[in-house]
């Protein structure tokens, strides 16, 4: 019998919790961001090294995707989109290790991504506009369309959860169909095709996040962030 490629079992118990596979990869990239972040800003100089030049044109890069997209100062919105890039980027990767499915191939990782993609959304919707002011969007431009705003704004989270789910998950799905029929050699395009579609992936969820906090700020964001910006 074919096991579901949506079934996931626990790797090992902390008490009676639980931990599978998912989220000890997920805990173990973080671990490996957060230390090579750390490592790689502890000796910032004025004149960069290759490796400072290196990270410096990956966040000036990061940085003006945010203005462009947005349309708004991204110092603020700097943390969360470059986190997010970073995580599902290298989660995607992570599939280069033998024996490490990635994360992103899951469901329940995708949906956690989506659902700080939503807090982050609502939270700054909120802080451009205030509470009344962001909640009278959904009213726009009629009272009668508030309900389907209201529907749109979930299905935009349930679309970055789907989108994200099935195109890794299909790869890792695909990948090892043809591994199990014809050996190891004859799918290394297809992984490097997977790689590039991971990739891609990351680059166009951290985008639609990038698009649906700047619709949920407004015009008020740039206005805010300017004056924030300020002595």
């Amino acid at each position: 019998m074919t096991e579901s490629p949506l079934a996931i079992y626990a790797l090992f118990h902390l008490g009676p919790i639980a931990v599978t596979e998912p989220v000890a990869v997920t805990w173990g990239l973080m671990l490996l961001l957060v230390g090579g972040s750390i490592l790689l800003t502890r000796r910032l100089a004025l004149h960069p090294t290759a490796r400072q030049a290196a990270l410096e044109l990956l966040v000036t890069t990061i940085e003006g995707q945010i203005r462009d997209t947005m349309r708004v100062a991204p110092a603020r919105y700097l943390p969360l989109i470059g986190t997010l890039l970073l995580f599902i980027f290298f989660a995607n990767w992570s599939a280069l290790v033998p024996g490490v499915e990635p994360p992103t191939a899951h469901i329940e990782t995708d949906a956690a991504l989506a659902l700080i993609v939503f807090a982050a959304m609502v939270y700054h919707g909120v802080r451009a506009r205030g509470l009344r002011g962001y909640l009278a969007t959904f009213a726009e431009p009629t009272y009668v369309m508030v309900p389907l705003n209201l529907v749109e704004t979930i299905t935009r989270t349930f679309s970055m959860i789907v989108r994200l789910f099935g195109n890794v998950m299909s790869g890792v799905f695909v990948i090892g169909i043809v591994l199990s029929l014809v050996g190891l050699l004859v799918p290394v395009p297809l992984m490097a095709l997977d790689l590039l579609t991971g990739a891609v992936q990351a680059y166009i969820f951290t985008v639609l996040a990038m698009v649906f906090i700047g619709g949920a700020a407004g015009d008020d964001a740039e206005g805010k962030d300017n004056k924030d910006r300020t002595p």
